[in-house]
Order: C-alpha cells, then sequence, then structure tokens
C-alpha cells in the first residue's frame, strides 16, 4: 500500500522541501492554522537520504491537545528509536547521539535521576552569582567593541559558557564546543553541512551525503571523547562540577557509564546551549518587531520579564518539533495509525492553537495564563533545563536592557535552514552606548 500525499490545500507550501522552514514565519503559521482545521492529520513525504533508512514519511501533530496525547502516552507513543531526526538513526550516529532523549522508560527514568542533579535548587543557585557575574562581562564587552552580530556577542555566549561551568570545562574548548553544536543541530544547513548544492529541495546526492556525515560524526565524537577523559580524570575527586557528580554513584548506587555521559554532554550542549541563544536572539527581534510590548516590559522589568520569557517561548519557540513513533495501532486526529507510523509534534502551530490562546497570533506579553508547550508538553520527556533556560534569559536580558535600554534588532536576521531548530544564525543591531548618550 502506497503512503498517503499531502492533501490538496496543503500543496501551495511545499511542505515537503527544506524551503518551507526558510520561508518567514508568518507563511508557515497559515499552513499550520490549516493543518489545525483539517479533520484529518496530514501526511507529508520524507526525501530519501543516501545510506540511511527511514518511514516514506509522517503525520503532522499540529493541534495543542493532539500534542498533549503524544507527549503523555510515552508507551503508544515512543521515543526510541529516535526522537530528534526524521531519519532513522545509522549505528555510526547512535554512539554519540543515542541520548536520553531517544529512550523510554525505564532506561530514561534512570539516567532522568542521575543527571537531575544538575538542575537541582542546590546546583542551580550555586550558578546564580556566575550568571550575573558573566552577564555584565558580556555588556561590558559589546559596550567596549561596538554591535556587530547579537547572536555572536550576546546570544551564544552565556548559554555556552553556563554549560562549560556547570560541567567543568575548561574555558579554552568554548569556541570548539560551539562550532560542534552549530555543526551538529546545522545538519540541514549548508553552510554546517558542506553539502555544495543552493537548491534546499534537492535531494542530497551520495558526495553531499558522506561530507555531511563527515562533520556530523567528527563534531559529535570530538564533544563525546572531550566529556569522557575528563570523566575518567574526575572519578573520585569529590569535586563539585557535574562531571564529576555524574561518574560518582548517588544514594541509590546509580552513575553513568562513559558511553552515557559522552552522548549526554552531546545533548546538553546541543539541547542547552542553542536553544537557550535563540529564545535570547528571538526575544530581541520580537521586542523591536513590537515596541509597544517593549515599553511594557521597560515599564516594569521585574514585574513582567516572566510573561516575556514566557511569551517569547510561545510565539517564536526554540524547538520547531520533535517525532514520536507509533508502538501498536491507534487513532489520532481522524488517523488510523499503525504501528511504525511516524508521528511530528509541531510545536510553534501548538503554541497559536484558537481554542487555548486568544488571540493567539497577536504578541501579548501579558498573556495570562499561557500554557505554551516550547518546553515540550507534560511527559516524561519534558525539558529538564527550564528553570535554568529561564534565569539566564533574565539575568541577560536585566543587564542588557536596564544599561543599553534602546539594544535593538537592525537589520533582517539571518535563519538557519532547519525543520528541527527554530535558530537565528546572524542578526544586526544597534544601540545608543551610555557615554554617547550621557
Amino acid at each position: 500500500m502506497s503512503a498517503p500525499a499531502v492533501p490538496p490545500e496543503l500543496r501551495e507550501f511545499e511542505l515537503t522541501g527544506m524551503t518551507f522552514w526558510t520561508k518567514p514565519e508568518s507563511f508557515r503559521m497559515q499552513a499550520f492554522a490549516k493543518m489545525r482545521q483539517m479533520a484529518a492529520m496530514p501526511f507529508v513525504p520524507l526525501v530519501k537520504i543516501p545510506f540511511t533508512k527511514s518511514a516514506p514519511g509522517f503525520y503532522v501533530v499540529s493541534r495543542y491537545a493532539d500534542v498533549l496525547t503524544a507527549s503523555r502516552n510515552a508507551e503508544l507513543f515512543s521515543s526510541e528509536p529516535a526522537s530528534n531526526t526524521l531519519m532513522e538513526m545509522p549505528l555510526w550516529a547512535s554512539r554519540f547521539y543515542g541520548s536520553m532523549i531517544n529512550m523510554d522508560d525505564p532506561e530514561h527514568a534512570r539516567i532522568r535521576r542521575v543527571v537531575s542533579r544538575a538542575f537541582s535548587p542546590r546546583m542551580l543557585e550555586r550558578l546564580d552569582d556566575d550568571l550575573v557575574r558573566r552577564a555584565v562581562r558580556i555588556v561590558d564587552d559589546v559596550i567596549a567593541e561596538g554591535p556587530r552580530d547579537f547572536v555572536a556577542q550576546v546570544a551564544a555566549r552565556l548559554p555556552i559558557e553556563i554549560i562549560c561551568d556547570l560541567m567543568g570545562i575548561p574555558d579554552s574548548y568554548q569556541d570548539m564546543i560551539l562550532r560542534h553544536t552549530n555543526t551538529i543541530l546545522g545538519y540541514t544547513d549548508p553552510e554546517y553541512n558542506g553539502m555544495k548544492s543552493d537548491d534546499l529541495d534537492k535531494p542530497p546526492g551520495v558526495a553531499d551525503t558522506l561530507r555531511g556525515a563527515y562533520r556530523i560524526v567528527k563534531a559529535g565524537s570530538d564533544l563525546f571523547r572531550l566529556v569522557r577523559r575528563l570523566g575518567r580524570e574526575r572519578v573520585g575527586s569529590g569535586g563539585e562540577d557535574l562531571i564529576t557528580k555524574l561518574v560518582t554513584p548517588n544514594a541509590e548506587g546509580e552513575s553513568l557509564t562513559s558511553q552515557e555521559i559522552g552522548s549526554f554532554f552531546v545533548l546538553l550542549v546541543a539541547a542547552g546551549n542553542e536553544t537557550t541563544r535563540n529564545a535570547i536572539a528571538h526575544t530581541l527581534r520580537l521586542l523591536t518587531e513590537h515596541p509597544g510590548q517593549r515599553a511594557l516590559l521597560l515599564e516594569d522589568f521585574e514585574g513582567r520579564i516572566g510573561g516575556t520569557i514566557d511569551e517569547v517561548l510561545r510565539y517564536s519557540p526554540p524547538v520547531i518539533q520533535f517525532r514520536r513513533n507509533v508502538t501498536r495501532d491507534t487513532e489520532l486526529h481522524g488517523v488510523r495509525l499503525k504501528k511504525g507510523d511516524i508521528v511530528v509534534m509541531v510545536y510553534p502551530s501548538a503554541n497559536r492553537d484558537e481554542t487555548v490562546f486568544t488571540d493567539p497570533d497577536v504578541f501579548d506579553i501579558t498573556r495570562s495564563p499561557n500554557p505554551h508547550v516550547a518546553f515540550g508538553a507534560p511527559g516524561p520527556h519534558y525539558c529538564m533545563g527550564t528553570h535554568l533556560a529561564k534565569r539566564e534569559m533574565t539575568v541577560l536580558l536585566r543587564e542588557l536592557l536596564t544599561r543599553l535600554p534602546d539594544v535593538r534588532m537592525d537589520g533582517e536576521p539571518e535563519f538557519l535552514a532547519s525543520y528541527f531548530l527554530n535558530g537565528i544564525k546572524r542578526m544586526p543591531f544597534a544601540f545608543t552606548t551610555p557615554d554617547a548618550s550621557s
């Protein structure tokens, strides 16, 4: 039996190609709005990638209620064998990328228990002074250097510095880590995957696939080997850094193996760095595009920064989608799903669902309640780093907007070509320096 085709009412959006994901946000939201009104989930065929195995396509989970259903029912909608890629993960990649994000319980729950100590109140409290100190230095440097690229000078710095501090990784490795995380999460963007074709919708050839695979393997391998080496060196050292804690058995005698700590680090630097930096970049973009909301925030920063962050995450979530794999025949949103089918939960669509959010296309920092699913819907895979990400954003934005109140996007941002990450690669910005205004 052949796979279903893209429904006629969605063909104008050309969903099967990467170009769709580089279109303006408003264009993509039109497609998602149509999906939410359809009687059945639409099916999107997958482009065949050489040397990989994959299903013929996936069903798009666009409605808020359906995203909650798929997120909560991990026994029926599984994260195995993969949740963060639409193609099946080759064996050579699973060594580096087979982290707990691609696992179900009980193995997922065991690893989550061990790594949860990274996000305990005590650990986050230990980071608080360092967060403030680093945010001050970032703004100091921006004032001294002058504005060029907001992503490189501001948004990308704090998350990677905090992760390295948390793990106890020397600052000298930060550039390498940032470069490799760009490669890992930019694997569909020609700037990072090394593919020669300018046609984003053209299936990659053998040479392009091998070139991209080499870069992915090297990035994962370098990160993997770095943290495994540090883990071996710190066994029994009694240090307070996270690597030491992860290789030291907890009260239940649980710790991570060298394989697990390596793949966890790859996940942490990808999820904890790229997502937070893009949320910070989207904050400046949205405050620039909505000056009335910016004025509201500046009137009462402490009272409104929490609502601002939640509304940024709802309006432009840094993660676009996660995949789930159907474990047995079932039904969801008008579709009879079979074992082995793939569904993809699209968070930007769920966050604009008219049945949940009043005026969902309006950016409103006073929106309350705001039950967005930018960190995933409630369920076993809800993001563990939620509080840390919000704390990083709060501290950095406080320092930035207090000292440079007119800081703004100054030109068009350059977006990542990705169906997974709502990324901003570069963004020009401007501000009036404190000296010039005095």
